[in-house]
């Protein structure tokens, strides 16, 4: 994301992850942010526009961002699972870099918000995470989990990849608040900043 980006690698369940790791300006983090890019067969790396939006918000909330590649993207080890094992890889990530002094937050784009729901759900209670943030989450080819009415939902109005009416179906038996941007698509060409202003904005 930007020269003091660190990069690492932790153990994963099929091979090593590696991880893009970017520190608040203020001393201490107030919390960590474990961040899910989509699809990996579609293009989808650590390095995905609204991915590293995400960890911007995060960052400047005060906020860890820990960004990751899924098994078989970049320099991660292993072959795409199908959805099944990327939920492993994210669980992983998140026992790895959990810090039981701070708040968890877990985010996701597209593919990415699915896996977020499912291994929010796996989490122990006193694991779980205080939030999350899910951009324009997969809700058309993955199903994904019930998450608490407090998580942050974006989606474009636009959206033709996943269509918006797909996302409220899988919102509207929980009650969950969508947020929608007008006339914007997926990927959110063009609204970046709002995007990251959303976030801030609903964290604060």
């Amino acid at each position: 994301m930007n020269v003091h980006t660190r990069r690492t690698t932790i153990a994963g369940p099929a091979g090593s992850l590696e991880c893009a790791i970017d520190e608040p300006g203020e001393a201490t983090a107030r919390g960590v942010a474990v961040l899910c890019h989509p699809h990996p067969l579609h293009g989808g790396t650590l390095q995905n526009k609204v991915v590293q939006t995400l960890a911007r918000a995060f960052v400047h909330v005060g906020w860890r961002a820990v960004r990751f590649n899924f098994r078989g993207v970049g320099a991660s080890q292993g072959q795409w699972d199908e959805g099944r094992g990327e939920v492993d890889d994210a669980l992983a990530v998140i026992a790895a870099h959990r810090d039981g002094t701070l708040p968890l937050a877990l985010g996701g784009f597209s593919f990415g918000g699915y896996v977020a729901t499912q291994a929010a759900a796996q989490l122990a209670p006193e694991h779980k995470p205080r939030r999350l943030v899910l951009i324009a989450p997969a809700a058309r080819n993955f199903a994904l989990a019930p998450v608490p009415q407090d998580s942050l939902v974006i989606h474009g109005e636009a959206d033709d990849v996943v269509p918006l009416a797909d996302v409220l179906d899988w919102a509207r038996p929980q009650v969950l608040p969508v947020t929608v941007v007008p006339a914007t698509g997926h990927f959110f060409h063009g609204q970046l900043a709002l995007l990251k202003q959303l976030v801030v904005g609903a964290w604060h």
